[in-house]
């Protein structure tokens, strides 16, 4: 049933039972991006309350150059920022249980992920070329 859905997406064709036109989709997207939400819970909200499939399909543009356009687009991007918020959190765990050697490998796990994702985006230039994770910094870069 998706399939059908994402195939008709591809044809460019706004369904007849979307409520919101274009100028109303950008208005929302700029109204929930100001009050601090995450593109990711942005769709979802147009997706579950306003019945807007997808946010491409009505204005012609991704939810990242709409949120460009607006200059509302976050420094880091979004995967990036949670996985530093899950390392401020293990970090705090860490601290309180010094033992807890699973969690520490996995603390690992996730700084090799972030600097994984640190180089593809130094190289799609979504991040400075000078950024740099660092343990001790990760709370300061995390809102």
């Amino acid at each position: 049933m998706a399939r059908a859905h994402a195939a008709g997406a591809s044809e460019g064709k706004v369904p007849s039972w979307v409520p919101l036109d274009q100028e109303e989709v950008v208005e929302e997207v700029t109204k929930m991006a100001r009050a601090g939400a995450t593109a990711a819970h942005i769709g979802a909200t147009l997706r579950d309350t306003h019945a807007v499939p997808s946010v491409r399909l009505v204005t012609g543009k991704n939810m990242k150059d709409l949120l460009k356009d607006q200059n509302l687009l976050p420094q880091l991007p979004e995967d990036l920022s949670h996985l530093l918020r899950r390392v401020v959190h293990l970090q705090a765990h860490l601290a309180r249980h010094p033992k807890d050697t699973a969690n520490r490998r996995g603390l690992t796990l996730i700084e090799a992920r972030i600097r994984r994702l640190s180089r593809y985006y130094k190289r799609k230039k979504a991040l400075p070329a000078d950024w740099h994770y660092s343990a001790e910094t990760a709370a300061l870069q995390v809102e």
